[in-house]
């Protein structure tokens, strides 16, 4: 095997692996990225036995051939290179030469018929969809993906598909959730939802930032997805398991409804959170005549207090919340007034957009 390519070229598949190669596994070979050059050019594929990706790319083949090499290292080498171009040449034992410009470098490299196969997806119906509008979604629902393992059903996002070519993805960790609903046409052949994992929902995401305009394709199979875009393609297993009722936690329009500017709320939260008990950003909003409170108390600290002037005319209430739940909210709202509704002390507080439950946010009250 022999090729040259561009050094921006390899440094764009390598980087794509980063997330996906394991670091620390029982299987050395999945710290590697399989490196296989053909006439058409070169393929870069990263894969944890969950997560795929093939990245295609343009390189002058002299000697088709294929070989897997450290995702990690390669990719540190590549950063540096002093050339615009570099050329990987394998040699006996499946060493590899990585020359570029006055530098030279000669990586172990381990042989490609060991590396696994990843699942074959020809069955998969593909949906041309709109890139940026994946994004949103992914955008507005990771923050609220369980990270506790033990509940691995919540480890990811519940992707839906609704009636009239529309898409619902939900996300929920017990103690909050985040629901958006967006336009996608086209028939997924789904009987039901599907769960995407938090990781392939990371990686998906980081693929759709690199060129959120681009055409793509997204399509289900039994129990994975596949992703494609030009010159990419991932696939990546999906949660096996039953997602919780989530429409039973989302009330109907609260008995108090307040709109707060925006930014005043996100920053008056980050401030008071500074005094809030540790690790557990509790705060206590309250409602008065035409006045929202921020407070928070720390016995080791003290005390800190705001106030927002609102349009409020419903009796006095005072609620305790975790305040970096609200603030992950208000971070992706791109509106400049929130709705915020409140029910009772012991009720879940609801932020959407002024007349828009499109994207709905749910986060359920603490006892400060």
């Amino acid at each position: 095997m022999e090729f040259r390519i561009a050094t921006d070229e390899l440094k764009k598949a390598l980087y794509r692996a980063q997330g996906i190669v394991e670091r620390k596994t029982t299987m050395p070979i999945l710290a590697n990225v399989l490196v296989n050059a053909t006439k058409s050019g070169v393929t870069v594929t990263a894969f944890d036995l969950d997560i795929g990706v093939v990245s295609e790319h343009p390189a002058e083949v002299s000697k088709p051939g294929a070989v897997t090499l450290s995702a990690k290292y390669v990719f540190d080498i590549v950063q540096n290179l002093p050339d615009a171009q570099v050329t990987l040449k394998r040699l006996a034992n499946n060493y590899v030469d990585i020359s570029s410009g006055s530098a030279h470098f000669k990586i172990v490299g381990m042989a490609a018929e060991e590396y696994p196969k990843l699942p074959k997806e020809e069955n998969a119906p593909l949906v041309q969809i709109a890139g940026n509008t994946l994004l949103e979604m992914i955008k507005k629902t990771q923050f609220a993906i369980s990270s506790d393992e033990t509940r691995y059903i919540l480890n990811g996002v519940f992707f839906e598909p609704q009636a009239g070519g529309k898409v619902r993805m939900v996300a929920t960790d017990g103690h909050r959730l985040s629901l958006i609903e967006r336009e996608l046409t086209g028939d997924f052949k789904l009987k039901g939802g599907v769960i995407i994992p938090r990781k392939g929902l990371m990686e998906l995401k980081r693929l759709l930032d690199e060129a959120p305009e681009a055409e793509c394709h997204l399509g289900f199979a039994e129990n994975s997805a596949l992703f494609k875009k030009p010159g990419l393609t991932m696939v990546m297993r999906l949660i096996d398991g039953q997602f919780p009722e989530y429409q039973r936690v989302i009330p109907k329009e609260g008995e108090k409804v307040v709109m707060v500017p925006k930014t005043s709320f996100l920053e008056s939260l980050k401030r008071i959170a500074l005094l809030s008990a540790d690790k557990s950003y509790a705060v206590r909003i309250g409602l008065e005549e035409n006045k929202l409170l921020i407070t928070s108390n720390n016995p080791d600290l003290g005390e800190a207090r705001d106030v927002l002037d609102v349009a409020y005319r419903g009796g006095d209430i005072t609620i305790g919340f975790n305040a970096r739940y609200l603030t992950d909210v208000l971070s992706v709202l791109e509106t400049d007034e929130v709705s915020f509704e409140l029910g009772d002390e012991h009720s879940p507080g609801v932020i959407h957009a002024p007349g828009d439950r499109s994207f709905t946010a749910v986060v359920m009250p603490m006892r400060v």
